[in-house]
């Protein structure tokens, strides 16, 4: 009852679902997770199939990239587009459903690595900022940025690998990076709360700003396991403006397509 509950309340945030994670519910009936259909995406596929779905990852170390699982589960082909308009193929290397990671391979020097935070922990109140691809095909199909801040230190249920965040993500965003204010990843973007559900459950009420990102740590040990350590660093320098931690972001985010 628990797990069901939870996976009503949570949407993650595929850019475009090719079909919801299985919930034991008859097919008749209306899905429990937010549509996230959307248009087809201006760029033509390529010969091996169909663009079934997006997201975003980002440079991990030198020809590797991080992105969530659900991002890349049942594709038969992936690519990867950088900030240089490089499209290139991305091969899975290693996955973890129960954190919703997965590592992919990309080309050497597709872009630069980003650093994640090893110290101090992060609070709450803390600003964070999301970089990634947001409803391709409707919206820009450039990257885009928001800020928000942490506003509570577990997730849905005290779900203890999930921070919860007040950035606004959209489907797309699913394994972007969250930054913190020195420009290092505290977060991999992950889930949205179901407004509409909620909704429903409430009479009426629709929550604001409750989304929510894997925490670094849980990323980095990840990471660590598929034998691709992060690369880590202290926030313990002056803040930045959120420009400039787009602009640190913007070379090392990668567009991600999955094609059935």
């Amino acid at each position: 009852m628990r797990k069901l509950l939870l996976l009503l309340l949570l949407a993650s945030v595929p850019a475009q679902a090719a079909k919801p994670p299985p919930l034991g519910a008859d097919e008749a009936k209306p899905p429990p997770l937010a549509p996230a259909t959307l248009p087809r995406l201006r760029e033509p596929p390529p010969p091996e199939g169909r663009a079934a779905a997006s997201g975003t990852g980002f440079i991990v170390a030198d020809g590797r990239a991080l992105t969530n699982n659900h991002v890349v589960e049942g594709c038969a082909h992936m690519s990867a587009r950088n900030a240089s308009g490089q499209r290139a193929t991305a091969t899975v290397l290693a996955t973890d459903p129960r954190r919703d990671l997965a590592l992919l391979a990309v080309p050497p020097a597709f872009g630069p690595v980003l650093i994640f935070r090893d110290s101090p922990a992060v609070q709450r109140g803390e600003t964070v900022i999301t970089y990634g691809f947001p409803l391709t095909g409707v919206l820009s199909s450039g990257p885009s940025l928001t800020t928000g801040d942490v506003s509570a230190l577990t997730g849905l249920r005290d779900n203890g690998l999930h921070f919860t965040i007040t950035a606004p993500v959209q489907p797309g965003n699913s394994g972007g990076p969250l930054m913190d204010a020195q420009g290092h990843v505290v977060g991999v973007v992950v889930a949205k709360l179901n407004a509409a559900r909620i909704a429903q459950m409430t009479g009426g009420d629709i929550p604001q700003n409750v989304n929510f990102a894997i925490k670094g740590p849980e990323a980095a040990s990840f990471l660590a396991g598929a034998k691709t350590p992060a690369q880590h660093a202290p926030s313990d320098g002056p803040e930045l403006r959120a420009a400039q931690i787009g602009a640190i972001a913007h070379s090392s985010v990668l567009f991600l397509q999955c094609f059935k």
